[in-house]
């Protein structure tokens, strides 16, 4: 399974500053973050619950295969 974005972890305000968040549970960044479940620490209780209970991250549910195409292709 996978969402869209993960944003219902619980937050806590990075004191001294007005608009910075961060995760309870890792201490990441909310920019660091961004939505994407794998923008959490790998030991972090909220993504070991999600990956436990079938999400995936990003880079789990990519394949390993790339594409390039470059201007020159298509002539």
């Amino acid at each position: 399974m996978k969402k869209l974005f993960y944003i219902d972890y619980p937050q806590e305000h990075l004191e001294g500053h007005m608009h910075r968040y961060r995760c309870v549970h890792c201490k990441e960044e909310t920019t660091i973050i961004n939505g994407r479940l794998e923008g959490h620490l790998s030991s972090c209780e909220y993504r070991v619950k999600l990956e436990s209970a079938g999400y995936e991250s990003e880079k789990a549910a990519s394949t390993n295969t790339l594409v390039s195409h470059d201007a020159d292709d298509f002539d």
